[in-house]
């Protein structure tokens, strides 16, 4: 990766401010496209058909709790200019280990899954055997962080295929004609609340290693310290509105055609609802926005997976691209051993989704509350913080109902 375009503190020139810029638009889109992945796409297609306009409510839920999430996250990582597992270490020795293991196992088997969610919709555009049009689109990942400013190039295709998914999704809203009428109304009095969709969906959005793609982007491009606040905070709470949008649309693209009374295949929702919308044209959409959610989680996955062990070590630091590479690489060989995401090792990672929530936030909130020393000083709001315990108390259900998970692997 290239070096920070200025060090925290330093002056600015016009040069510095728009390389800070792209790299602000960079953060936003990476934490977003992170969580716009094929499990995004599948979960909030099922959650529709199940839930109908009352899934309106949980998505406002999920994202004023997302919010919460990485206004805290980003505020103190960014504050601090440490990444989550060295601020980690610092409050609590042999904590940022275990949250860097768990967030490098979960963010390695969600790739595989993200691997298959590129040959999928290589698959549906091209018609491209899905282990070639996996293997393919791993080889594009690795030509991103294998150029000389890759840094750059990251930042640009995370913007350019979040744009591409979210002007596609919103063609197929269109054309769907959903009840706006009734989705408005029950965002705000649902006619049906499922708690356990509510988790779900915060898991999927904040889990893992999602939580700190952007925030680690910032942290490399130096965009740091208490002075750049605002400009952090704006991003964090941008990042989290960018999925939402993307939900919103992708919840009223399919709303439309199942409340016109199709019902969605089994085997591929996704695949059947752009189909009813747009015929054989939405199926090559439907490619598209895969292929494209596909590429950039597996791009914001490795990246993110990566900058957890880097630090640990000078000569991981100074290989990281092509210790990205390597995941990436074996990441992409496990998907065509297997030719498909294994099932087993997917629900362990989601049920870590949940573990590592709780894990990483409990370590900012104490940080936030208590070690203003690790913050250069700045007072942190405590409005901000008391939002944090909040939640964090929440992630603990959240990682009591990933035990549930993990126990079916004996089942």
């Amino acid at each position: 990766m290239e070096q920070p375009p200025a060090a925290a503190g330093s002056p600015r020139t016009p040069a510095t401010a728009r390389a800070g810029r792209g790299a602000l638009l960079g953060a936003v889109f990476l934490m977003a496209t992170s969580a716009i992945g094929p499990g995004f796409i599948t979960q909030t297609t099922v959650f529709t058909a199940e839930l109908g306009a009352a899934f309106a409510f949980a998505i406002l839920v999920s994202v004023l709790v997302d919010v919460a999430v990485q206004l805290n996250v980003w505020r103190v990582i960014g504050v601090s200019g440490l990444r989550a597992q060295d601020l980690a270490n610092r409050a609590l020795p042999g904590a940022g280990y275990l949250l860097a293991a768990l967030v490098v196992f979960g963010g390695f088997v969600f790739n595989i899954g993200n691997i298959g969610g590129t040959a999928l919709g290589a698959n549906a555009m091209l018609g491209l055997d899905p282990r070639i049009g996996g293997a393919a689109s791993a080889l594009v990942a690795i030509v991103i962080f294998l150029s000389k400013r890759a840094g750059v190039a990251m930042d640009r295709i995370v913007v350019v295929l979040g744009l591409v998914m979210i002007v596609m999704v919103t063609w197929v809203a269109i054309t769907s004609d959903p009840p706006l009428g009734e989705a408005l109304r029950q965002t705000v009095r649902p006619d049906r609340v499922d708690f356990l969709v509510i988790v779900t969906l915060i898991g999927g959005t904040v889990g893992g290693y999602i939580t700190y793609a952007g925030a680690h982007r910032l942290v490399d491009s130096g965009i740091t310290g208490p002075d750049r606040v605002r400009e952090i905070s704006r991003v964090s709470v941008t990042g989290i509105l960018v999925a939402g949008v993307m939900r919103g649309l992708l919840f009223l693209a399919v709303l439309g055609v199942v409340a016109g009374g199709v019902a969605l295949s089994e085997e591929n929702p996704p695949a059947s609802a752009f189909e009813a919308a747009l015929g054989e044209v939405g199926l090559i959409i439907f490619g598209v926005i895969l292929w494209a959610a596909g590429i950039t989680s597996v791009i914001g996955a490795s990246y993110t997976s990566v900058s957890f062990l880097a630090t640990f070590s000078d000569w991981l630091q100074r290989r990281r691209g092509w210790v990205v590479v390597a995941f990436i690489a074996l990441s992409t060989v496990v998907y065509v051993a297997l030719g498909q995401a294994p099932v087993t090792l997917l629900i362990l990672a989601g049920a870590l989704n949940g573990l590592i929530l709780p894990v990483g936030l409990g370590v900012i909130v104490w940080v936030a509350l208590r070690r203003r020393d690790l913050l250069q000083g700045y007072r942190y709001p405590l409005w901000l913080s008391l939002c944090g315990l909040a939640v964090w108390i929440l992630t603990l259900y959240l990682a009591w109902q990933s035990l549930g998970g993990i126990a079916q692997l004996w089942e």
